[in-house]
């Protein structure tokens, strides 16, 4: 398919991105719908799946047809079998009258079963039945009918494990899997979080009649980063709370990290908080700080060794003049003092482990870290401290320089009572 063709797909449909695994669903499902092949739609929960069924079914044969969507988990399991075969009078307490199911209502159309993995056994067997012969029975009736459906069957979950635990029937699995298509989640669509984001905006202005609200940089580092994993219905539904919440239509970093849950975090790899040990209990802070010393820790032995191969005359001496700015924190003279020789004098001083280092952390350049305290507590107390210093109290520019929320640094200020600092 060419660009043209798929972007005219997109415009159709209201497909909003460019990401590589979108575009090759969007040919899949384009390049299948010419044929009457059963096809089935997996992705996560609010990924779009049902936007692929329509496109199955619009650009088919089937198109003048019916095209019905159910969802099979939303169904009780005492009607559902009604609700696709239909039914005859009296077949049931309540069945006042005959009803045609939707098998028969779709004859020629397109029905897209959604969350097909909630559908129970006795069903499955039913619709096998279908998918093989084109065959179905009325709940109550013995005769056989036939109908000419296609189905697009969806779900979230692992159809194949639930065959393996005897939920699912391995049969309609490999029936229904003929042509599989895999719908990305939000975070492996990369900038189309942001197109999203600027096209509901541009919805909910329309919608509010407001301006559209805008992301700064950093903000848009940040919405890229969060992991959506309620998709674009989690996307949608942010976007609509600050389009109505924020006066300011310049959404900035702290402020859409209020809007974001704090327990889902982000994509990237985050610290477990159960080691065992010295660190249980420790909060995932604390230990990057702990990681942070033992780094200093770990480089300070490393300088230390170089002095010594050095002085031994086992290393040129070269290496200190060409590498002058490694140095400069680790042994107490001047470099230019020293000569480039094998040999080094022995008044090259090598610093002591208790000596102090600077450590530089989230923009914060002035942390002074001594051996002999490593209470991450007063750490964590020292550098609220600082960064509060630094930005004369201004507690969003403080937690911005800290890397962490306001809100964050409002309940770390309560819990060290600082909350009175002027």
């Amino acid at each position: 398919m060419t660009e043209q063709e798929i972007q005219s797909i997109k415009n159709r449909f209201g497909i909003i991105g460019n990401s590589p695994l979108l575009v090759h669903a969007i040919k899949v499902a384009a390049q299948v719908a010419a044929t009457d092949m059963t096809v089935l739609i997996t992705g996560e929960s609010g990924s779009g799946k049902e936007s692929f069924s329509k496109i199955i079914h619009q650009l088919s044969a089937r198109k003048h047809g019916q095209f019905i969507a159910i969802n099979c988990g939303a169904i009780p399991e005492g009607t559902i079998d009604s609700e696709l075969f239909g039914h005859e009078k009296g077949s049931f307490t309540g069945a006042h009258e005959a009803r045609k199911g939707y098998f028969e209502v779709t004859d020629g159309g397109t029905i897209f079963l959604d969350e097909i993995g909630e559908m129970p056994l006795g069903t499955q067997a039913r619709l096998l039945r279908v998918l093989e012969n084109g065959e179905f029975i009325r709940v109550g009736s013995s005769k056989v009918q036939k109908t000419d459906v296609r189905v697009v069957a969806a779900t979230n979950v692992k159809l194949i494990e639930a065959v393996e635990k005897g939920k699912f029937r391995e049969d309609l699995y490999y029936r229904l899997n003929t042509v599989p298509i895999y719908v990305p989640p939000l975070r492996e669509r990369g900038t189309d979080i942001d197109l999203l984001f600027r096209k509901f905006a541009g919805d909910f202005s329309e919608k509010y009649r407001t301006k559209p609200i805008r992301l700064s940089e950093e903000a848009k580092t940040l919405l890229l980063s969060f992991r959506f994993p309620g998709n674009i219905r989690q996307l949608k539904n942010l976007v609509d709370q600050i389009s109505v919440l924020e006066t300011d239509r310049e959404i900035s970093v702290t402020t859409l990290a209020q809007y974001l849950p704090q327990d889902q975090g982000s994509k990237f790899p985050t610290l477990l908080k159960t080691f065992g040990g010295a660190d249980s209990g420790l909060s995932e802070r604390d230990l990057l700080y702990k990681v942070l010393f033992d780094m200093r820790k770990d480089m300070t032995e490393l300088k230390k060794l170089v002095f010594e191969l050095i002085t031994n005359g086992q290393v040129d001496a070269s290496v200190l003049h060409t590498n002058q700015e490694l140095f400069e924190d680790f042994h107490g003279e001047t470099l230019r003092n020293v000569p480039t020789s094998a040999q080094t004098p022995s008044s090259i001083v090598i610093a002591q482990p208790n000596e102090p280092h600077t450590i530089h952390i989230d923009g914060i350049q002035d942390i002074t870290h001594e051996e002999e305290s490593l209470s991450l507590n007063d750490k964590e107390k020292e550098m609220i401290l600082r960064a509060l210093k630094k930005n004369k109290n201004k507690r969003r520019h403080a937690a911005r320089d800290l890397g962490i929320s306001e809100r964050t640094l409002y309940r770390k200020l309560k819990e060290y009572d600082l909350e009175n600092l002027e």
